[in-house]
């Protein structure tokens, strides 16, 4: 762990070096609007990625991550409809706890979202693979619909994005509460998450085999389906559904510490955080004048990274 911190912080102090501008370290007058793009970036990153770790390890499929089982579209579609003028007074009324009631309202979507893929998909209590992916990408389409509906009906864009930004995800800017917001919740589920990461490893064995060993193993799969919802409820508020972060994360950390999902969480988590800064990073590069023309959503770069990465994955999957 003190490893995986250290390697957030060098990737931190790199990725502030990147800018439209070109490479080298920012001056006073932008260093702090770039120091909160990545600081955002990391924790969104690490946020998905151990998500994406306990999905896989709870519904023992390698294919499983937030963004492909509808939970980030179910999150993000809430977090929009509640910026909508109808809850305005609501959130307005809330104070201080503002930030934190639209964290509430994308969960509420990441818990819908995933009741409805698991109901869908189970099948006297088992999960099959492909019907969860389907099922998962209907869910996804249907929810991307909804958004569409909505923001044809309102006209007026509520926050801080458009509607690319809360279809395919990009850092955009925020509030220093909905960034603690977000941190606390991130950080409350990533511990959870680490304490029954030693249960985790039984996840994958048979649920009488769990049993044996003492794992309640049906409540672990709630504790930990909840955790990972709230973790991508409260990164979906912020920045969208940016996907693929919660699939190609574990994979690479198994290829470097193995499947013990004690030292598989933060390795991944560390990744997560370094992919996302380093993709975002190099959307502020290419902004620059010359190179791209516009600002590219950071969802775009991981849909790019993650899209091969998921076809390679099903083909070896249905090769074995």
């Amino acid at each position: 762990m003190g490893i995986c911190a250290a390697v957030i912080g060098v990737g931190v102090l790199a990725a502030i070096c990147v800018g439209s501008d070109g490479l080298g370290w920012p001056g006073q007058a932008i260093r702090g609007f770039r120091e909160e793009s990545v600081f955002s970036a990391a924790l969104i990153g690490a946020g998905l990625a151990a998500a994406g770790v306990a999905y896989q390890a709870i519904l023992r499929n390698p294919l499983a991550d937030p963004y492909l089982l509808g939970v980030s579209s179910g999150a993000s579609l809430l977090s929009y409809a509640w910026q909508l003028p109808v809850f305005a007074a609501v959130a307005k009324g809330l104070g201080v706890f503002a930030p934190a009631s639209e964290e509430t309202a994308a969960f509420i979507g990441a818990l819908a979202a995933v009741s409805v893929v698991l109901g869908l998909a189970g099948r006297r209590g088992r999960l099959e693979p492909v019907t969860l992916l389907l099922v998962g990408v209907i869910v996804n389409a249907v929810n991307g619909s909804i958004f569409l509906l909505i923001n044809a009906m309102v006209r007026q864009l509520p926050g801080n994005g458009g509607p690319m930004e809360f279809l395919v995800g990009n850092i955009r800017a925020i509030s220093a509460g909905q960034w603690w917001a977000a941190f606390v919740v991130v950080g409350v589920g990533w511990v959870v998450l680490l304490y029954f990461s030693g249960q985790l490893n039984v996840a994958g064995l048979d649920d009488g085999e769990a049993e044996s060993l003492g794992v309640r193993i049906h409540r672990l799969r709630w504790i930990a389906l909840a955790a990972a919802s709230l973790m991508t409820a409260a990164a979906v508020a912020i920045s969208g559904p940016i996907g693929f972060v919660g699939l190609v994360c574990p994979h690479v950390g198994r290829l470097l510490v193995g499947s013990d999902q004690r030292r598989l969480l933060p390795v991944s988590t560390a990744i997560g955080a370094i992919l996302l800064m380093a993709a975002d990073g190099l959307c502020r590069y290419l902004s620059g004048a010359g190179r791209l023309g516009s600002v590219l959503p950071v969802g775009v770069l991981t849909g790019l990274i993650g899209g091969p990465f998921f076809l390679w994955l099903l083909f070896r999957q249905r090769k074995g």
